[in-house]
């Protein structure tokens, strides 16, 4: 039996507090238009930068760019794509009200705490992200477990995981043990990967098949299996590098192959005039692309760093941004395919993906050039979303219902 909103209190709630996508979503929309510029004028230009020279505060640069990328942007919209999901899978009440705008001040406060102009105690944004990452994972875990729906029960674990490990991150800050850092880095960019695995398998072949009309491929059970299994072993390998690289390098094999095997079979090239659907392919191209670039590039460390980007900018950026595209619409009551034209956005973000990853290793000499550009068109697909999107989520469903 489905669970039906009260709709004498959900008219109460001011439309951004009603389900969890719609301030998730915008803010991490918009820290992610900020942040990319912010970051380049600290490298580039610190004089201009909130972040001087001599550190006025405990936050470095350095650690700071890839965790608000990582825990400040992505999991945001991991956060308000799940709190939103987990109302459909269960039919229990959604996060809304009260305990979501705690739960997103949470968050946006964790993000002020780190811009500070002074010297701050890091427990304070750790707590609040913490905070963030609970309430998040606490959420989704009584959903699921009152209905028993066993199959969804990763997801709250996968966050209490990354809660653990941005605890980790910000000891890592305090103890300035920047190598801790990279492994931090390294495995919640493959932890991000091993979501997608999941949550792309069972959404980009579900998406393609309805709107191309055709069935949904079955899934190959080994196939799937082992994708979440070697996904998993390289978030392991990330933070404790227990193996050598000549088995990573195998690993990162494997994963590439059997990704491109998986993306093959969804129809891709049926999706070339549905904006919101090709979106959805080109990231998740991106990914085996970025594991078979790393594993040749494995002894290069220039590169290797460099090709992380493939999959942080193409793979992470691209499917949130096509994803709030999708689910901003379709949980306001508008149609899908009739909204906003976001095929420049789209397009941006898999232009800034090649040029931040592949152009500073082909024309090394104008990386700092490849880096504005990439972070120009960065700016222009996610301000494109803001743009278009703020009173799609700001304002009641279009058709009256609840949500």
């Amino acid at each position: 039996m489905l669970n039906i909103d009260d709709p004498a209190e959900t008219e109460k709630t001011p439309a951004i507090w009603r389900l969890a996508f719609r301030p998730f979503f915008l803010g991490g929309a918009i820290l992610a238009a900020l942040y990319i510029p912010l970051w380049l004028v600290t490298w580039f230009m610190p004089q201009y930068s909130l972040f001087q020279s001599e550190f006025w505060s405990k936050v470095v640069p350095l650690w700071w760019h890839p965790h608000e990328m990582l825990f400040g942007f992505a999991m945001a919209i991991v956060a308000g794509f799940l709190l939103t999901a987990v109302k459909n899978w269960t039919n229990q009440d959604g996060m809304s009200g009260k305990s979501l705008a705690f739960t997103f001040f949470c968050w946006l406060t964790a993000r002020v705490l780190l811009l500070l102009p002074f010297d701050i105690p890091l427990l304070l944004p750790a707590l609040f992200d913490s905070l963030f990452l609970g309430l998040t994972a606490l959420k989704l875990w009584t959903s699921i477990y009152k209905v028993k729906q066993w199959n969804n029960i990763g997801f709250p674990i996968m966050i209490a995981l990354a809660m653990c490990i941005n605890l980790l991150s910000y000891y890592a800050l305090s103890e300035r043990d920047f190598i801790l850092s990279n492994h931090i880095w390294q495995a919640m960019i493959w932890w991000m990967a091993l979501l997608i695995t999941i949550v792309g398998g069972r959404v980009i072949p579900f998406f393609t098949a309805i709107r191309i009309k055709q069935d949904k491929p079955a899934p190959i059970i080994w196939l799937e299996r082992a994708l979440v299994a070697v996904m998993l072993l390289l978030v392991i390998q990330a933070i404790t590098q227990f193996v050598p690289s000549t088995v990573e390098q195998g690993l990162l094999v494997v994963a590439g192959v059997l990704h491109l095997v998986r993306w093959g079979r969804w129809n891709p090239h049926k999706t070339l005039k549905e904006p919101m659907l090709w979106s959805l392919h080109i990231g998740y191209l991106l990914l085996p692309v970025t594991l078979l670039a790393l594993a040749w590039n494995i002894d290069n460390l220039m590169a290797y760093r460099n090709l992380l980007h493939m999959f942080a900018i193409g793979t992470m950026g691209g499917i949130c941004l096509s994803m709030i595209s999708r689910v901003s619409l379709g949980h306001t009551g508008r149609n899908i395919y009739a909204g906003p034209k976001m095929s420049l956005a789209f397009a941006s973000i898999a232009l800034a993906a090649i040029t931040r990853a592949l152009m500073p290793i082909v024309m090394p000499e104008y990386y700092q050039t490849w880096l504005w550009l990439s972070g120009g068109l960065w700016f222009i697909a996610f301000g494109m979303f803001v743009l278009h999107y703020i009173p799609v989520l700001s304002r009641p469903r279009v058709d009256g219902r609840p949500g």
